[in-house]
């Protein structure tokens, strides 16, 4: 009996061994690819590095500089920023590698939805920081001159403290900007329905002010400039997810088994 319960099991040990081998090769493909982009920037990462810092530069006082607290902060934080853009631009690399290996456990509906999706997620993203780049950083940073001009004191800001705060930005824009493809997401799985996604609405919306309050620098038109995005974000969402669902016939299954 446990020799037959041992061939049984072999096929699955060797499908699962397997599994581990595809995984082991897709996570080394896009670390790759991350790597390759890496090596073709890094020789420009002072280049790369201005041009991240040159919203904060252009609004700096005439006394502002950037400075370096850190020994290797010259060195390391030029290579960090390149490495993040590297990332980025690798990203819909990453993204297929990971599509590739979940693809086999997918319907074929299914399937047909993941490019779109992580297509359009991937362009919101952009959108998200060059939104953050264009916008965000240069109304912060005027922001913060105009309060450091009455007290007196000059501005000068740690390039690695700098770098910290620009990710954490590109960040939550970027995750903002993905608020239509969650909501789509939530009503096409049949998770919520639109009609519940609009009642919320009032709790989104005081959500949205809170996570602002947290995200961005403490003052009130910081603060306006995620949360509105936020919430017309998520009102787009909502219309896309209304199109969606109506297309799919995805909002009358869910009222015929809900009555």
């Amino acid at each position: 009996m446990s020799e037959l319960q041992h061939i049984r099991d072999e096929p699955v040990e060797e499908t699962f061994i397997s599994h581990l081998v595809e995984l082991r090769n897709r996570i080394i493909r896009a670390g790759a690819s991350v790597l390759f982009v890496f090596m073709g920037l890094v020789y420009w990462a002072p280049d790369i590095f201005r041009v991240l810092a040159h919203p904060l530069i252009q609004n700096l006082p005439t006394n502002g500089k950037l400075i370096v607290t850190d020994v290797t902060g010259s060195f390391f934080v030029p290579v960090k920023v390149t490495m993040v853009v590297a990332l980025v631009i690798a990203l819909p690399v990453v993204l297929y590698q990971i599509w590739a290996f979940i693809a086999p456990g997918l319907y074929r509906q299914e399937r047909k939805l993941v490019v779109p999706l992580v297509a359009s997620s991937y362009t919101l993203f952009l959108c998200g920081m060059a939104f953050a780049y264009f916008v965000v950083f240069p109304t912060i940073f005027r922001v913060m001159a105009h309060y450091n001009a009455p007290l007196g004191v000059e501005m000068t800001t740690d390039i690695d403290k700098y770098v910290s705060f620009a990710l954490t930005m590109f960040l939550a824009f970027g995750a903002t900007f993905e608020v239509p493809i969650i909501v789509v997401i939530l009503a096409g799985m049949g998770i919520v329905t639109v009609g519940k996604l609009r009642q919320i609405r009032p709790y989104v919306i005081v959500g949205a002010f809170a996570i602002s309050a947290v995200v961005t620098p403490p003052d009130v038109f910081s603060q306006l400039i995620l949360a509105f995005p936020l919430i017309i974000l998520y009102e787009v969402g909502l219309i896309a997810a209304g199109i969606f669902t109506r297309k799919h016939g995805i909002e009358e299954r869910e009222t015929e088994r809900q009555g």
